[in-house]
């Protein structure tokens, strides 16, 4: 039996205005597409696509605070990027919004070069968020300020890299979204640089932003 499907999918903001209908495109006139699955056979047809810009639709959550807000800022840290993007009273301003090279894998490499070079100590990714998330560890004390004082560096870098682009995140609304978000939540809290931070915490945001976008945007034709 083959399934027919809508697609949702997503955008980095600084690629959603040019990009977003060729993206749809790509998905669409495919015909049908057979996959396994656990040893299942599945046959699907994309019917329709459509594209959303990321970081918007996983503050979705928090949609309903925004919509009353004359300016917030969102800002999805991810492994390789963060992205960011300004909203006025719940609405995309695409006017503002980039991709910076400012994900966590950066800080993971900086953690695990350092720690090797001044501890000789070899910290892989988990051993980084187990630290971060203020997880009892086998590692000394020395170990776990490296690791913090790096992370704290990172988020104050980002701060100021989004204050030179004229984002003064101190005297506004802030959403942070995405993993990395998560992860450095307290280096965040405690950097001074954000008026008011709101977090969403679910790992899966943007995903579940693309679903309750499209259906808001069927309900309405």
């Amino acid at each position: 039996k083959t399934v027919s499907i809508q697609l949702c999918v997503g955008l980095p903001p600084a690629h959603y205005g040019t990009l977003y209908r060729k993206f749809e495109q790509y998905f669409l006139d495919r015909g049908i597409l057979d996959f396994q699955l656990d040893e299942e056979t599945f046959s699907v047809h994309i019917t329709e696509a459509e594209c959303f810009p990321q970081a918007y639709a996983a503050a979705m959550p928090v949609f309903q605070k925004l919509r009353q807000m004359p300016k917030a800022v969102i800002v999805d840290i991810g492994g390789f990027t963060a992205d960011y993007l300004q909203i006025k009273y719940g609405e995309v301003d695409l006017s503002v919004c980039d991709s910076l090279e400012n994900g966590v894998i950066l800080l993971y490499n900086k953690i695990r070069s350092r720690g090797n070079s001044e501890l000789d100590l070899l910290l892989d990714e988990s051993d980084v968020d187990a630290i971060l998330a203020g997880r009892k560890t086998s590692y000394p004390a020395e170990a776990v300020r490296l690791v913090e004082r790096l992370a704290q560096e990172f988020v104050n870098d980002l701060f100021s890299t989004l204050r030179e682009r004229m984002l003064d995140l101190r005297y506004c609304t802030v959403v942070f979204v995405g993993g990395g978000a998560i992860l450095l939540r307290r280096q965040i809290e405690a950097s001074g640089k954000v008026g008011t931070p709101l977090f969403v915490t679910n790992i899966n945001a943007n995903a579940a932003g693309f679903e309750y976008l499209y259906r808001l945007e069927t309900a309405c034709r």
